[in-house]
C-alpha cells in the first residue's frame, strides 16, 4: 500500500493548529455613578475582553450588560447579572465560560468571594483581564487580587460620592444653581443658555433656573399673608378650595397620579410655609439617602436606599438671591418663629416611645366613604379606628363626609377571625383544597367558601352617584366629577352583574396554578390562621398582613367587609408564639 506522505503531512500540521474553539459570555457594567456614557463604556469593556480572549480562540456568543444599577447591588439584584447566574444553572447555556470586562465595575467588596463558587459549582469558567485569563479558584494569588479589586471598587465609590456631593454643595452655596427635581409649587422652570459644562452643553443639555409661574406665584403670596394675619392651616386650606384654586397634586396632576387632588391639606398648607426657596435662595440637601440592610438576617442581599429628612442645620442654602423671591426674607423668619412658638404651646415635648396600645388592624382599615385608611385612637381603654376626612382636607371640597367616622375593634375581632378559620381551618380546609382544585381544571368560577366579594355594593355605588351629583350641582369641576361618575357606574354594574351570585362563587383561581401549588397555598394559609386565636395583638397584626387582610368599614350600615386575595400568594410565612 502506498502513503501520501505530503497529504499526511499537511493533515498532521493541520491537526496542531487548530485548536477548539472555546464559548464566552461577556458581562459588563456601568452606572450614572460611573459618570460615564453606557455604549462607549460598554465598547471599551468589550474590547477589553476581545483582546484577552480572542488569543486564544475565544468568540462571544452571549452578552449580558447592566446599565444604571450600582455596583453596590449584589448579582442576585442586578437584571442582567441575575439572568447570567441563572443560565449558568442551564447545561445549554451555550457558552463555556465568562469573560469580565472590567473587575472593578463587577464586583464590588466581597462579592467576589460570594459570586465565584457558584461558577465553579456549575464548572463554568471565570476569565478576567487583569489576572491575564482564567482564574483559578485554588489560587491564593487570583483570590487576593480579585479581593484588592472589590475594595477598589468600594473605595471609589464613595469618593466619587463625596466628589460629587461636595461638587453639588459648592454650586448651590457659590453659585446659586439649580441642580435638577420638579419646581417648588409657585415657580416653573426657565431655560438660562448651554449648560456651563462644555462636555454637557455639547451634548445639548441647557441650564435651567427657577421663575414665578403667573397662575401660582400667588397663591404662595396669598398663603403667606394669611398666616401672618393670624389664620390657621386648616383655615388658609378652606380659603383656598373655597375659591376654586387648584391644590399642588391637582395643579400638576401629570407628576401626582397617586393624589386625589381634591382640596387644600393642611400639610400642603405647611410645606409651603416652611420652604426657603419661597425667599430666592437655593436650597438643596432638605434629604438624604441612607442605605439600609435589605434583610438583617441576609446581609448578602445589600442595602436599599431610603430617602430621611436632614435637620434644617445641614440644608445648604444659596449665598445671594439666585431668582425672583416671592416672599421677603423678614416675612418668612416672621412665619418659622410663629410656626415654633405653635409647636412648643400647642403639644408638649416629643420623645421616642414604644405604643402601649398595640392596634390589631393597624393600616388594614380603610373608610368606605373616602378611602382613606382609618387612624387608630384608644378611648377608656377601648381601640377604635377613626377617619378625620375633614380635620385634613377642606370642608370645601364638596364632599359628604361625617366630621368623624369611628369604628371600634373588638367587635370584629372574634367574627373575623371565625370567617377565616372556617374556610381555613382543619375541618374544612380538605374541601376548600378541593373546591380550588376543581376551579383550576375546570376554568369556571366555582366554590370558595372563605373568600368575600371585594368591591362596592349597589347602594354604596348609590349613595356616591347621590354625592357626586350634589358636588357637580354645588359648583365643583364638571371633569373632575365626571371621571368619578363614570368609575363608579362601571363599579354598579359590575355589583349588578354579580348580585344574584353565591358569594362562594365570586373567587377565582387562576387556571395556571398547578395542584401542588393549590395545596401549599392553602396548607400555608391554614397554618397562619390556626394561630389566630392565642396571638397577641401585635402578632395577630403580622398574621393579617402576611394575608394580605384588606377592611373597609361603611359607616351608614356599620358593617365591614374583609376580603383575601387567594391567587396573589404574596404572603412571607410569620412566627407566631413559635413556629407555624
Amino acid at each position: 500500500m502506498t502513503v501520501d506522505h505530503d497529504r499526511l503531512r499537511r493533515d498532521l500540521t493541520k491537526m496542531s493548529f487548530e485548536a477548539p474553539t472555546l464559548s464566552f459570555a461577556f458581562y459588563g457594567r456601568v452606572s450614572t455613578e460611573d459618570n460615564q456614557d453606557p455604549e462607549s463604556s460598554r465598547r471599551w469593556q468589550q474590547s477589553l475582553a476581545r483582546t484577552l480572549i480572542t488569543p486564544r480562540g475565544g468568540v462571544i456568543n452571549e452578552e449580558f450588560f447592566d446599565v444604571g444599577h450600582s455596583r453596590s447591588l449584589p448579582w442576585q439584584r442586578r437584571p442582567e447579572a441575575s439572568r447570567l447566574l441563572a443560565a449558568l444553572r442551564n447545561p445549554q447555556r451555550g457558552f463555556t465560560a465568562v469573560v469580565i470586562g472590567e473587575p472593578h465595575r463587577a464586583f464590588y467588596g466581597n462579592q467576589f468571594g460570594l459570586t465565584m463558587p457558584l461558577f465553579t459549582h456549575y464548572g463554568v469558567q471565570l476569565w478576567v483581564p487583569e489576572v491575564g485569563g482564567l482564574i483559578d479558584p485554588d489560587n491564593e494569588a487570583h483570590d487576593l487580587v480579585m479581593s484588592v479589586f472589590g475594595g477598589m471598587s468600594k473605595g471609589e465609590r464613595n469618593r466619587v460620592k463625596v466628589r460629587v456631593r461636595t461638587a453639588m454643595a459648592s454650586q448651590t452655596q457659590l453659585e446659586g444653581r439649580f441642580l435638577g427635581g420638579r419646581p417648588p409649587y409657585g415657580y416653573t422652570l426657565k431655560d438660562l443658555g448651554p449648560h456651563p459644562n462644555p462636555a454637557k452643553a455639547a451634548d445639548g443639555k441647557r441650564l435651567r433656573g427657577l421663575t414665578p409661574d403667573p397662575q401660582t406665584a400667588p397663591v404662595v403670596q396669598r398663603i403667606f399673608g394669611m398666616y401672618l394675619a393670624g389664620y390657621g392651616m386648616f383655615a388658609i386650606a378652606e380659603a383656598l378650595t373655597r375659591d376654586d384654586i387648584l391644590c399642588p397634586s391637582a395643579y400638576d396632576r401629570a407628576r401626582n397620579p397617586h393624589r386625589d387632588g381634591l382640596a387644600w391639606s393642611k400639610t400642603a398648607v405647611r410645606t409651603i410655609l416652611t420652604n426657603p426657596r419661597y425667599t430666592g435662595r437655593q436650597v438643596w440637601n432638605k434629604q438624604r439617602t441612607d442605605e439600609v440592610l435589605l434583610d438583617v438576617d441576609d446581609v448578602a442581599l445589600g442595602h436599599t436606599p431610603v430617602m430621611r429628612w436632614n435637620h434644617r442645620d445641614r440644608w445648604v442654602t444659596s449665598n445671594e438671591l439666585v431668582h425672583e423671591p416671592l416672599v421677603e426674607q423678614a416675612d418668612f423668619d416672621r412665619v418659622q418663629d410663629m410656626l415654633g412658638l405653635r409647636a412648643r404651646t400647642a403639644t408638649s415635648p416629643k420623645r421616642a416611645h414604644r405604643s402601649r396600645h398595640p392596634y390589631v388592624f393597624k393600616s388594614l382599615v380603610h373608610c368606605g366613604i373616602c378611602g382613606r385608611k382609618m387612624q387608630g385612637q384608644h378611648s377608656h381603654g377601648v381601640a377604635y379606628y377613626r377617619c378625620r376626612f375633614p380635620q385634613e382636607y377642606a370642608l370645601a371640597n364638596r364632599v359628604d363626609h361625617p366630621r368623624n367616622v369611628i369604628m371600634r375593634e373588638d367587635v370584629l375581632i372574634t367574627p373575623l377571625d371565625t370567617w377565616l378559620i372556617q374556610g381555613f381551618g382543619p375541618l374544612h380546609r380538605r374541601n376548600t383544597i378541593t373546591t380550588l382544585l376543581d376551579q383550576a381544571h375546570t376554568g369556571t368560577p366555582t366554590a370558595a367558601p372563605t373568600a368575600l366579594v371585594e368591591g362596592a355594593t349597589i347602594a354604596e355605588c348609590d349613595a356616591k352617584l347621590a354625592r357626586y351629583r350634589a358636588a357637580l350641582d354645588a359648583g365643583a369641576d364638571p371633569g373632575v366629577v365626571a371621571g368619578w361618575i363614570a368609575e363608579t357606574q362601571a363599579e354598579r354594574e359590575h355589583a349588578e352583574r354579580h348580585q344574584h351570585t353565591p358569594v362562594e362563587e365570586k373567587t377565582n383561581v387562576p387556571a395556571r396554578y398547578s395542584e401542588e401549588q393549590i395545596i401549599a397555598v392553602v396548607e400555608e394559609l391554614g397554618d397562619l390562621v390556626a394561630a389566630l386565636r392565642n396571638a397577641q395583638p401585635e402578632h395577630k397584626l403580622e398574621v393579617y398582613r402576611s394575608l394580605g387582610l384588606h377592611l373597609s368599614y361603611d359607616p351608614e350600615t356599620q358593617t365591614v367587609r374583609a376580603s383575601v386575595d387567594l391567587a396573589a400568594h404574596r404572603w412571607d410565612s410569620v412566627g407566631v408564639r413559635g413556629g407555624t
